[in-house]
This record gives C-alpha cells, sequence and structure tokens, in this order.
C-alpha cells in the first residue's frame, strides 16, 4: 500500500476527517506532501509515528469539547499534555540527522503544539469577555461554553460535523435577540440560528469554532389565526405568527383546526 493510500494513523481519529486533512490542517498543505516524500524513501518511520501521535493529541482535544473543559481547569494535566507533545518533537529532532525537510516538519509540529497552549489562555479570556458582554441582554445560565451545549450544536439532521461553536445561546425571548446578534458581532463570531436542528440543508452546522448558536427552541409563542391585509394582496388573508421556536406540525395543525 503506498503512503497516500494509508488512512487512520493519528491515533484517536474516528472522524470523518482523513489524516491527510488532519496533517493540512495543523502543518499545512506542503507538509503532507514531504511527508509522503520522506515516507517513500523510507527515512520516516518512527518518526512519522512520533509525528502521527503529536497530531493525535491535537486532534482529540480539538474535537472534544468534555477534554478541553477538562484541560481548561486542571493546568497540571494540561502541561503534562504539552510536555508528552514535545519530548516526541525532540526525538523527531534527534533522529532527522540533519535532514532539512525533516527538521522543518518537526519546526511546524513544533509551532502548532505553541498555538495549541496558547489556544487555553486564550479562550479563556474570550470566554470572560463574552459572558460579561452577553450577560447585558439575557440571563447568565442562558450562556453556555459547556461541552454537552457545544457538542450538541455541532449539527443538525445532515450529521456533518465541521467545527465546534464557541458558545451556545439560549435567548427567553424574542425581544433579546437583536442585542445577542450585536454582541456576536462585536466579538467578531458568526451567528447560526437554530431551531430544533431538524434541518437537512446543514444550515444550522458551524463551519468556524468562531461561531455562536443562538437556540430558539423556547421562543414557542404562536398566536392564532388572523385575517390580515399583506403587500400587494388586494383582500385580507388567514395569517399565523409563530415564535422562531414553534415546530411546524403546530401552526400545521391550527390551520386544519381553523
Amino acid at each position: 500500500m503506498s503512503s497516500t493510500a494509508r488512512i487512520r494513523e493519528i491515533p484517536y481519529n474516528y472522524t470523518s476527517f482523513s489524516d491527510r486533512e488532519i496533517v493540512i490542517r495543523f502543518l499545512g498543505e506542503q507538509a503532507w506532501d514531504v511527508l509522503n516524500q520522506l515516507r517513500s524513501e523510507r527515512r520516516t518511520g518512527i518518526s512519522a509515528h512520533l509525528l502521527f501521535e503529536v497530531l493525535g493529541d491535537l486532534w482529540v482535544v480539538k474535537r472534544n469539547p468534555y477534554i478541553q473543559d477538562d484541560l481548561l481547569k486542571s493546568a497540571k494535566r494540561r502541561e503534562a499534555l504539552i510536555a508528552g507533545m514535545d519530548q516526541r518533537i525532540d526525538q523527531i529532532i534527534q533522529r532527522a540527522d540533519g535532514n532539512t525537510q525533516a527538521l522543518a516538519l518537526a519546526d511546524q509540529a513544533r509551532a502548532a503544539v505553541r498555538a495549541f497552549e496558547a489556544w487555553f489562555p486564550q479562550v479563556r479570556e474570550r470566554r470572560k469577555q463574552a459572558l460579561k458582554l452577553f450577560k447585558r441582554y439575557t440571563r447568565e445560565d442562558n450562556i453556555r461554553f459547556d461541552g454537552l451545549s457545544r457538542i450538541s450544536h455541532v449539527t443538525d439532521a445532515t450529521d456533518w460535523r465541521v467545527e465546534i461553536p464557541f458558545v451556545v445561546l439560549t435567548p427567553d425571548t424574542e425581544e433579546e435577540i437583536a442585542a445577542l446578534v450585536q454582541a456576536c458581532i462585536e466579538l467578531g463570531l458568526t451567528v447560526i440560528p437554530r431551531g430544533g436542528g431538524t434541518g437537512y440543508t446543514g444550515g444550522a452546522v458551524p463551519l468556524t469554532e468562531d461561531a455562536a448558536v443562538i437556540n430558539t427552541e423556547k421562543l414557542e409563542d404562536l398566536e392564532p389565526i388572523k385575517q390580515r391585509r399583506l403587500p400587494g394582496v388586494d383582500h385580507s388573508v388567514p395569517t399565523v405568527r409563530a415564535g422562531a421556536g414553534v415546530v411546524t406540525r403546530r401552526v400545521s395543525d391550527l390551520a386544519v383546526a381553523s
């Protein structure tokens, strides 16, 4: 089997992402080409395995908000994980025997680990700022950074899983939403409105980790059917005003009953 045909050599990679995609994600596309070239020359057997272990550690944390929460709380476990990755990179450098391409891969891996290390204080500070801003417009327990809330809003009925959102917001009233959206814009967050998560178009799937999912399930107001004049229509028509969280079946049942 050629090196380009191998899949799932990165530990903990039980996702829809191939090893190639993960290497590119952390090290860049050129790194994948260099890695395959070195492996074709039979120069990076153990070193490639060590590199994949580092990427596996990075990836499992990247894809698991529960582990992220644990590492945010425990500096000791975080430091031990990072030290283990640095140790593997040191071994790659020792085995490189001066090969400039192998050393470049090690440097790129080291940079990825440093970025990973810096992520924790950065996200802690961002959450602090976001919480302070969002609390002006909604109750604190409607602002959710926990692993369960975030992983529950990764996908919809498509089951496409791309990125884990930064925060999930669950406003109590329609009046809160405009201010929350403005706050998201100030924080540089992509806004994703979401109802029950039953859509098949992927419209509620975060494509960036800098995303805020606004869950509208609590907005269940449903008014009786009323006759209204609509723009461009020369007679009144039956209409219903429904909150963003109302399921379609309730509206259908109301229409049938009338």
